[in-house]
């Protein structure tokens, strides 16, 4: 088990922000490697997401849940994806909203563990890729709350 924490500040008020991690296009565009998306319920999402750890490339099946109990100060996820023969990895994570003025300080704390080929990878690489795809992910949304990134609309 493995865990990792950061914050960044967004340039938004914190109500913007709340609906913008809750908004499945902005969210897809900020996983990495997420190749699909879908609402299934208020609380339920259904991912398709590929992503290179070390060596090995593995597409994920997976689910996220959302516990939107503590809005609008933050929520919890937690998800978990099936990986066939590469393993499985499960993980959660906790986001809190700060408002700061005109900014939102966000900051989270997420924690992964993983199973299967993967897991024989070694911690050190594992926890190393999931700090790298966590910053993407925060990174990304901060450049999309900003208006550096356009999000893609289907509908």
């Amino acid at each position: 088990m493995m865990e990792i924490a950061d914050e960044i500040t967004i340039p938004a008020p914190r109500a913007v922000v709340y609906e913008a991690l809750n908004d499945i296009a902005i969210l897809k565009a900020c996983i990495p490697g997420c190749e699909s998306l879908e609402r299934e319920s208020d609380t339920k999402l259904v991912a398709k997401v590929t992503l290179k750890i070390g060596p090995v490339k593995a597409k994920f099946n997976g689910m996220v849940m959302l516990d939107q109990s503590k809005a609008p100060d933050g929520f919890s996820l937690s998800g978990e994806g099936e990986g066939g023969l590469a393993g499985f990895a499960k993980g959660g994570a906790d986001v809190t909203l700060t408002e700061d003025g005109e900014t939102t300080i966000l900051q989270y704390s997420a924690k992964a563990e993983t199973g299967g080929k993967i897991a024989q990878l070694g911690g050190r690489l594992i926890t190393s890729t999931a700090k790298k795809l966590s910053k993407n992910f925060f990174e990304k949304f901060e450049k999309v709350m900003t208006g550096e990134v356009e999000i893609n609309r289907e509908d």
